[in-house]
């Protein structure tokens, strides 16, 4: 494992592309920052699984003049607005605010241990999730730095000048958490959960699981959470980071799809559909 490890981590920075610094654009509906795109070397990261970054690149984000940006506009405006927190859902944003390949890979060993019969399953349902997560980054950040897309707090603060006629601006407003060094369009959190529930439910043959996810925020009432379905907390996943104030609704949804396109690639390109599943005790 640490000589697979040193491997790919020689491979990557040999190949690596280095990219320069990019700051985004000054313009309406678009991100920009005064420190460049963080984690931007991922964007032409050669992927482990897919073809290329781009292969499963989600359709454009709403038109700024649209009535479906006005939902999602409205939507973040007052769920993620940092001055009505805490309230009843900031626990629901708090609980998915940290690392999710560690709370993930947590979950999955949970439920190699209760379910399957040996090493040889287990360690390849890690290597399909993580393959699967890791392509799923890449890919997330392609869509990042093409489509450049401005984040809510940008977006609500300068919303009277959008185009958009319904849209009421707030330079005021901001959101629960500090927005990140990188744009809205897709949302890295749930590109990695859309990956990682999409291969559990194709590895495992069903939605229906009974598991849990654990948090290490310290200011979640239950740092541990419990589920019956994998899209159960995919779901929650999404609503989390418009409650955080950081994306709006369409970079959640769409990056859920492009995890979960990316885990059946990734297990139909890995090694086929695998025949083990039936856990222990059945």
């Amino acid at each position: 494992g640490e000589a697979a490890a040193v491997a790919v981590h020689t491979d990557h920075y040999r190949g690596a592309v280095m990219l320069p610094p990019f700051f985004g654009e000054i313009a309406t509906g678009k991100w920009r920052s005064n420190t460049s795109l963080t984690f931007l070397e991922l964007s032409a990261t050669e992927p482990f699984a897919l073809k290329r970054p781009s292969q499963f690149r989600p359709p454009p984000p709403p038109p700024l003049r649209s009535f479906k940006y006005f939902r999602e506009y409205e939507e973040v405006k007052r769920r993620g607005n940092a001055a009505a927190h805490p309230n009843a859902e900031s626990d629901d944003g708090r609980f998915w605010s940290v690392n999710f390949v560690a709370q993930w890979n947590e979950t999955m060993r949970q439920l190699a241990d209760r379910h399957l019969t040996d090493i040889n399953p287990s360690a390849r349902l890690f290597a399909l999730a993580n393959t699967a997560a890791a392509d799923a980054a890449i890919a997330v950040w392609e869509s990042k730095v093409f489509y450049n897309y401005w984040r809510p707090i940008t977006a609500i603060q300068e919303g009277d000048s959008d185009g958009n006629r319904f849209t009421r601006g707030d330079v005021t407003w901001t959101p629960l958490l500090a927005t990140p060094k990188y744009p809205d369009y897709v949302s890295g959190a749930n590109g990695l959960t859309g990956a990682y529930t999409g291969m559990l439910r194709l590895f495992f043959r069903t939605d229906r699981m009974d598991f849990s996810v654990k948090t290490t925020h310290p200011l979640v009432a239950s740092p541990e959470r419990f589920y019956h379905r994998f899209s159960e907390a995919a779901e929650e996943v999404v609503d989390a980071r418009i409650i955080l104030g950081i994306h709006f609704r369409s970079a959640d949804e769409q990056a859920r799809r492009l995890g979960q396109r990316i885990a059946v690639w990734t297990i139909i390109k890995g090694v086929g559909p695998t025949r083990h599943h039936h856990g222990k005790g059945h």
